[in-house]
């Protein structure tokens, strides 16, 4: 984990939400599914906020949807990070499917440039098409998440803490780590971005981001926010 400053470059529109390009050391830059906190300098507001990377290069990154109202380019930020567990890709795998449940698909992008490296075909199930989306990438609408989760052999899934049962009940988990298709049952790698509020970074455990996990409770901020699909049935 590192503390330093960055700087909000420039705010932008993405998938119809505001993001924002940040200056920052390159040791800050979050990998897919990592964050950092971050504080405006000279901001009055009591808390900072979890910000994750939708791409990222040598100077900084992309911000994902969404960031505070008040961020304008200029503002200085107090960053620290990167903070808790992300994604990773399994080098075996060649059909990755990224799973936008709560229309979160700029987290998952930057996992398509892992996947690429490894030749891996991609695959989004979301039933909005993402604003600068690779060619390469084919979108699939949620009503062929059935089949989609039968062809791939990783799945990256984002969703909102709330929606985890939804979640649970639309792919038919059970007791063990399969995945239910129609009549049969497909053993997959899952893991799952859950977005919660993650205030205190694990500096409090404050308890706001708490999830159950194998008959516990594991904060989001620390543990995750990035779940295998076995911790989480």
């Amino acid at each position: 984990m590192h503390i330093g400053e960055g700087l909000v470059k420039e705010i932008v529109l993405l998938d119809g939400s505001t993001a924002a390009r940040i200056l920052c050391a390159s040791n800050l830059i979050p990998a897919p599914g990592q964050y950092l906190l971050a504080h405006v300098d000279g901001s009055d507001a009591p808390l900072p906020v979890p910000v994750f990377s939708a791409e990222s290069n040598l100077q900084g990154f992309l911000a994902a949807p969404p960031i505070p109202a008040a961020w304008i380019p200029g503002a200085r930020l107090h960053l620290r990070g990167p903070l808790g567990h992300g994604f990773v890709i399994p080098s075996s795998a060649r059909r990755v499917a990224l799973v936008a449940w709560d229309n979160f698909s700029a987290r998952l992008a930057p996992l398509t440039n892992l996947a690429y490296k490894q030749e891996a075909a991609v695959t989004l199930v979301s039933d909005t098409q993402p604003d600068d989306l690779s060619l390469q990438v084919e979108v699939q609408p949620f009503s062929a998440l059935d089949e989609v989760v039968k062809w791939a052999d990783y799945i990256a899934v984002d969703v909102a803490r709330a929606s985890l049962p939804q979640l649970r009940e639309r792919l038919g988990l059970g007791q063990q780590a399969k995945v239910r298709v129609g009549s049969g049952y497909f053993i997959h790698e899952m893991q799952i971005l859950i977005s919660t509020p993650m205030p205190c970074g694990g500096v409090a455990e404050c308890g706001v981001c708490a999830v159950f996990v194998r008959h516990n409770w594991k904060m989001a901020c620390k543990d995750g926010p990035v779940f295998a699909l076995n911790d989480l049935i």
